[in-house]
């Protein structure tokens, strides 16, 4: 019986190990969740509002999704662990908010066009979250208004690439302590990091 019990915690802590920090690598940070308080300061730092998008890159178990969805803004995660994508998708329908997971672009075809914005009926004040299950790295950042993301240094670089040649002018990114090798935060709040995309920073 007591082999039985150590065999099951084995294979338990081997599905998490993978799953939870291995599962990643290569793609982007292991899972690492934000405190509750600090999720909130992410999604205020964002400026997150109704009639803006905003994109959570390595959405995890979806609270900083919900704090963007709760300030009104049509929220989208993007994470690559099916686990995780689960996770999530179950705290944004506890938290009311039309959680929704899709594999790939399945939204409509106007919407992921960024001629409609999602809107949950009969709640105007709230936004939706959504999590896709997918790499950020194959997603078009082009019509979020926000981008926040938690990442690792070995990245950073690569994605400030992604970020200057997709986000439009104006657009906000918060980065949770790993800052970008060149471009400039506007202002900072503790390990937050808070970027505003400017014409001249836009390249290919």
């Amino acid at each position: 019986m007591a082999a039985a019990v150590l065999t099951l915690a084995l294979i338990l802590s081997v599905f998490v190990l993978v799953f939870l920090f291995f599962f990643p690598l290569g793609r982007g940070a292991v899972y690492v969740p934000s405190a509750p308080r600090k999720a909130v300061r992410i999604a205020r730092m964002a400026g997150a509002a109704p009639g803006q998008r905003a994109a959570d890159l390595g959405s995890g178990d979806g609270r900083i999704l919900i704090a963007l969805a709760r300030r009104g803004a049509e929220a989208h995660g993007y994470e690559v662990n099916p686990v995780l994508m689960l996770v999530s998708r179950a705290a944004i329908r506890r938290a009311g908010l039309g959680g929704r997971a899709f594999v790939g672009p399945r939204l409509p075809a106007r919407v992921r066009a960024g001629r409609e914005v999602l809107r949950r009926p009969g709640r105007s004040t709230a936004g939706l979250a959504v999590v896709h299950w997918r790499s950020f790295w194959r997603a078009d950042l082009s019509r979020f208004d926000a981008i926040t993301l938690f990442q690792g240094s070995f990245i950073m670089r690569r994605l400030e690439r992604k970020i200057r040649r997709e986000l439009r002018p104006g657009a906000r990114v918060i980065s949770d302590f790993w800052a970008f090798p060149t471009l400039v935060p506007e202002t900072r709040d503790g390990t937050l990091y808070r970027y505003r995309v400017d014409q001249e920073d836009r390249h290919s």
